[in-house]
């Protein structure tokens, strides 16, 4: 079966390599790149769905998967794990792929990422989603995360791996059943051996959401004022609270929202509510 898609990798400035995989445009094209971003444990699989749909909108999309994760590079010196160094991956990706602008669809810390890049680099966003985060976190949901990330996990069978993702996310899907937890392993867990199934992140990449007082973010929030806005939110979720998605309204009278039922952190996209929000978001950014 041909990949709806190309593979490649690109080799940072201090020697890690970062995967990305780029969808082209199917049709007519139409406005500029999305770039798809994912959370903190996460990798290009959380886009495998998303990204051919925003493809046949006409958009190229570039799925780009930060250093520690998935088929990315590990990074010999694990302080350089932290947004603002992985937000210089994505815009030296972008220099190499010639794409001046982009509309970044970003996860959880893909989300944040947008953020620093929209106060570091605005002439590149040519529109931004933020899925399922903010300028402040929920303690409740910080708490779940720091519980989990960068502990190691282990399982001999998919269907093992689907239920460790279960007891972790269960809350967030709980109307969702067995063949939606395995295809969760699936994007998160790697086979490593025979009988053998590990995570797909290298642990030490939890040291971003390691015990501290939580920087003010508000002012990368700000930097979005006069770039097109989405945010999406699960409405049941443990990470955007609603009083910080209000907040980010005041701030930004523009912000186009969303809300996705019976979903916490965080929305795949593909929900209808989600998939309605955002290409009708894509269908309005050039």
């Amino acid at each position: 079966m041909t990949k709806a898609y190309a593979e490649h990798y690109l080799a940072t400035a201090d020697g890690p390599r970062v995967h990305y995989r780029v969808y082209e445009p199917q049709g007519q094209a139409a406005g500029a790149p999305a770039l798809c971003l994912p959370g903190l444990t996460r990798n290009e699989r959380d886009f495998e769905e998303l990204a051919p749909m925003i493809a046949r909108l006409g958009r190229r999309v570039v799925v780009a998967t930060p250093r520690g994760r998935g088929l990315s590079d590990p990074d010999s010196q694990p302080e350089r794990y932290a947004p603002p160094v992985y937000v210089g991956d994505v815009l030296a990706l972008l220099d190499a792929l010639a794409i001046e602008r982009a509309v970044f669809i970003g996860t959880s810390m893909g989300g944040l990422m947008t953020m620093i890049a929209a106060a570091s680099a605005p002439q590149r966003l040519a529109g931004a989603v933020l899925n399922d985060v903010g300028p402040e976190i929920d303690p409740v949901g910080l708490a779940r995360i720091r519980s989990y990330a960068g502990v190691p996990k282990t399982a001999s069978a998919w269907a093992e791996a689907g239920a460790l993702c279960r007891d972790i996310n269960g809350s967030a899907f709980p109307d969702e059943g067995g063949d939606f937890w395995e295809t969760f392993a699936r994007r998160i867990f790697r086979e490593t051996g025979p009988g053998r199934l590990e995570l797909d992140y290298d642990p030490r990449i939890a040291g971003t959401v390691a015990e501290g007082p939580a920087p003010d973010l508000w002012p990368l929030f700000d930097a979005l004022k006069p770039i097109p806005t989405l945010a999406i939110r699960g409405a049941i979720s443990d990470v955007l609270m609603t009083s910080t998605l209000a907040e980010m309204q005041q701030r930004k009278p523009n912000l186009t929202t969303a809300s996705v039922p019976r979903v916490g952190h965080a929305p795949f996209m593909t929900e209808p509510a989600a998939w309605a929000a955002l290409s009708a978001f894509l269908g309005q950014v050039p």
